[in-house]
């Protein structure tokens, strides 16, 4: 699964209309986090807040019984939002006889069970607590003895007790979309998603990582939706009542929680890889651009496969986008499932792509579906691996600096992470298994898949990850299996690796310091992290030195917490590059002259070494040594190199911009990335505004919404007389980032004649959006007092009440307090209060 913790502060960094495209899931920031010195380790007597927290063990499930197949036959009440199925399920027992199944199945009515042989039914005795079924299987069963249970049984989702996580914001498993049909602006849908344990709450299951089953559904439905689901679609068969069925098989096992359908009115735009049928399903708007989004799935399939020696190992794989997903996208066997966010017009597609997310859940079908965690403490051996998916497919379709971007951007969210928590990877000790994905699994995961792949070398990683996948398809694993598979292509001894990377919590913090005499390098090397929670690490690292103009490149192995290496240097370094393939998960302290850093800007070559020397330079702009390296940076091949340039320059005072101004005001109209194109239309707003009225006038006709919305915000800002009147042009378009624009605008300088917009805007809205909506409009409430109306209550109420999204509720209750001198306000938010379920909402309205 990915882009799961869509956090408030992901998605301001996600939405942001000056940010550049992203595939990342979490928090995009295309300006380089600076280096800074580590502080010394604690006193003994106080903790730190990110200490690794030591709840209960966690084992993966035991295995009683094994499930084997299952068959379903489900119909829906879309007027209830039940599920109305018949469950037969195959099992045996794994090991010991058993006489009992235990069965998962949350917030259900069960009708009646029966052992069948056959056609014929025997009724069996079941007790149910709402959450656990347990049968009486009447006998007691040998490992070599099949039984088959049929389960009568309806499923009340929306009956059970509110739960989810940052990652997956609701665990209902089965979701009716607009089910009556009320909204004109939302499709009617049905999906469900499985992840952690929720497929029992549309079908009984063991619903465990370390089980596995095959499966057959019928989907009986109104014949003008269409229905997905795992495996091969058989057959339609329409029926006497008017209704038809359509039939699903999956014929290779996969973990229940990886079962999937979905209904709609879906487009179906086909494609193929190899002889396998590779299907887009979309809302109708969207099928002239499917294509266009999903259209490198082929090429991925390709990609992934030569370099696993695996072929996809699936009979087909389709994608499908459904309205008001819980989270960013799920990896069900064969038929991924992606948020809304994904759908793109022709315009949209050209700021934006999805690749990164597509590329995750493709890579999952691997990591994750064809081999699959034995618990949720192992989580990293599907995340982290689908997480350095995306690296990869950046590396291989779009080059170095933007595999390297990702490299420091995924680095960026752990270190955030790590401000406030530590654990290992791999985690026995959590609270919650939801409490699992987060940027330790994700971030973290993939740079330390990263420092192996570097470690080992590029032959030894994919031979590593054929063994691995070859040795365990079909089969549920522990980390072991994977240090093993690397083990046993290497020939070495990879425990060190894996025990403090997996098995430890934290990262290395180094101080580096340097001096030169008599042709000798002598590098400092401390690790100043705090010893009481981190290990001392080992670390196989390389160091560049640029010597007379020429480079050369030292192996040394760091595993001490202070260490001193010496380096033959012919002459005085321009430049010592620390780690110089930029692979290190930690922190570096490297204190380095403006000279040094210049150099290192022209000479490094590496995306990850100029980000240094541009964030470490920025205050000292207005030098003109370094105003020379960042009008460099302007004309870099790569664009969020100069939109960094862009943004640092923006800073400089109207009197120092002379040099610079010229080439900016070109880049607004003339660069060829839409972000860049924006960003420079920011920096001449903040310089001179009324000089550029004209080129921010032309500039919301560009093709780019990001740089169309910059140029709204821009023109707005000149004082310009006929401002509300452009911007009136704009109120009918549908782009998130034109109407947050709008929004950004009308919330300080309209008044009640914008009142109406606003609550068609929020009435519309989805996701991220209306959370940006929802900021924007408790800004205009408080300027416009006499717009506090009842049905503006109402509805910022009802969205703190029921929005399917936490922190849309969040945003709602803000909001609402602007207006909390109100006594029915006041009420309201009592309400609110009692309703919320949710632990992250009730603390911060605790406070």
């Amino acid at each position: 699964m990915n882009h799961r913790f869509l956090s408030i502060v992901g998605l301001a960094s996600a939405m942001a209309l000056s940010s550049g495209c992203s595939t990342n899931k979490a928090v995009v920031d295309t300006k380089p986090q600076k280096t800074v010195a580590t502080k010394p380790a604690a006193p003994v007597d106080t903790t730190p807040v990110w200490t690794a927290k030591k709840y209960s063990f966690n084992p993966s499930r035991t295995k009683e019984n094994d499930l084997l197949h299952t068959t379903l036959r489900i119909s829906f009440d879309w007027q209830k939002q039940y599920l109305h199925g018949l469950a037969e399920i195959t099992a045996k027992p794994y090991f010991y006889p058993q006489n009992t199944l235990v069965l998962d199945a949350k917030g259900m009515e069960i009708h009646s069970v029966h052992l069948m042989k056959g056609y014929d039914g025997t009724p069996l005795k079941f007790d149910y607590n709402g959450k656990k079924l347990n049968i009486n299987l009447g006998k007691s069963y040998t490992r070599d003895e099949k039984y088959t249970l049929e389960i009568d049984y309806t499923a009340k989702p929306n009956e059970l007790p509110t739960g989810g996580s940052d990652a997956i914001t609701d665990d209902k498993g089965l979701y009716f979309i607009n089910p009556l049909g009320d909204d004109p602006e939302k499709p009617r849908q049905i999906w469900t998603q499985g992840e952690t344990e929720a497929s029992s709450a549309w079908f009984p299951t063991i619903d465990s990582p370390n089980e596995r089953m095959t499966q057959e559904i019928y989907i009986t439905v109104d014949p003008k939706y269409k229905t997905l689901s795992n495996g091969v679609f058989m057959y339609s068969r329409q029926n006497a009542d008017g209704t038809k069925t359509d039939y699903w098989k999956q014929e290779l096992p996969h973990a229940p929680y990886l079962a999937m359908l979905a209904i709609g009115d879906f487009a179906v735009v086909k494609d193929k890889w190899r002889d396998r049928e590779v299907n887009y399903y979309v809302e109708p708007a969207y099928k002239g651009t499917a294509k266009k989004i999903f259209g490198n799935t082929p090429e991925m399939m390709e990609f992934f496969s030569k370099k696993l020696g695996v072929l996809y190992p699936w009979p087909k794989y389709a994608q499908v986008v459904v309205r008001d997903f819980v989270s960013g996208a799920m990896e069900n066997t064969s038929a991924s499932t992606f948020m809304e966010d994904l759908q793109l017009n022709e315009r949209e597609l050209l700021d934006k792509n999805w690749d990164g997310i597509i590329a995750h859940e493709l890579f999952h079908q691997w990591f994750g579906d064809y081999v699959t965690t034995e618990s949720w403490a192992n989580l990293p051996l599907n995340e982290s691996f689908a997480n350095y998916s995306e690296y990869l497919w950046a590396e291989h379709k779009y080059g170095a600096d933007e595999a390297a971007y990702l490299q420091l951007d995924e680095l960026g969210q752990y270190l955030d992470e790590a401000t406030e928590k530590r654990e290992p990877l791999i985690r026995y000790y959590y609270k919650d298994r939801e409490d699992m994905f987060d940027s330790h699994s994700y971030a973290k995961g993939g740079r330390v898949l990263h420092m192996l792949r570097n470690l080992v070398g590029d032959d030894a990683w994919w031979a590593s990850l054929n063994l691995y996948l070859t040795r365990n398809k079909f089969s549920d694993v522990e980390v072991a299996e994977l240090r093993m598979a690397f083990e046993d292509v290497t020939g070495q001894d990879l425990m060190w690796f894996f025990d403090q990377w997996f098995m430890q919590p934290g990262h290395p913090e180094l101080k580096v310091t340097q001096s030169y005499a008599n042709g000798q390098l002598q590098l400092h090397v401390e690790q100043v992290q705090d010893t009481a929670y981190a290990p001392v690490y080992r670390l196989p690292l390389k160091v560049a030195v640029w010597s007379g103009g020429k480079k050369q490149v030292d192996p040394i192995i760091v595993d001490k917490a202070d260490q001193a290496f010496s380096i033959n240097v012919a002459t005085q370094p321009e430049l010592v590059l620390f780690d110089s393939d930029q692979q290190l998960l930690g922190v570096v302290a490297h204190q380095k002259s403006q000279a040094e850093l210049i150099y290192q800007f022209n000479n490094a070559g590496q995306f990850g070494a100029k980000m240094e020397a541009l964030a470490m330079l920025e205050d000292q702009v207005d030098n003109p040594q370094v105003l020379t390296m960042y009008q460099k940076a302007l004309q870099d091949k790569y664009w969020r190199v100069r939109s960094i340039a862009i943004n640092a320059l923006s800073k400089l005072k109207e009197g120092q911009i002379a040099a610079i101004e010229p080439a900016i005001a070109k880049m607004a109209t003339q660069d060829e990335k839409g972000a860049v194109r924006s960003d420079a239309i920011l920096a001449l707003a903040g310089w001179d505004g009324k000089k550029y009225q004209p080129l921010f006038a032309k500039a919301m006709q560009d093709s780019s919404y990001q740089a169309a919305a910059a140029a709204i915000l821009a023109y707005s800002g000149t004082g310009a007389t006929d401002t509300m009147e452009r911007l009136a042009k704009y109120e009918r378009e549908k782009n998130g980032e034109i109407k947050l624009a709008l929004a950004t605008i009308y919330a300080v300088q309209s008044g009640p004649e914008k009142y109406d917009w606003f609550i068609k805007q929020l009435k519309t809205a989805k996701g991220g959006e209306l959370y940006y909506l929802l900021q924007s409009y408790g800004a205009y409430l408080a300027s416009n007092s006499q717009t506090n109306t009842t049905e503006a209550i109402n509805l910022l109420a009802d969205l703190a009440m029921n929005h399917q999204l936490y922190y849309v509720r969040a945003a709602a209750y803000q909001a609402l307090m602007v207006m909390s001198e109100k006594p029915e306000v006041q009420q309201l938010m009592e309400q609110i209060k009692q309703k919320e379920k949710d632990e992250r909402l009730l603390e911060m309205y605790g406070k």
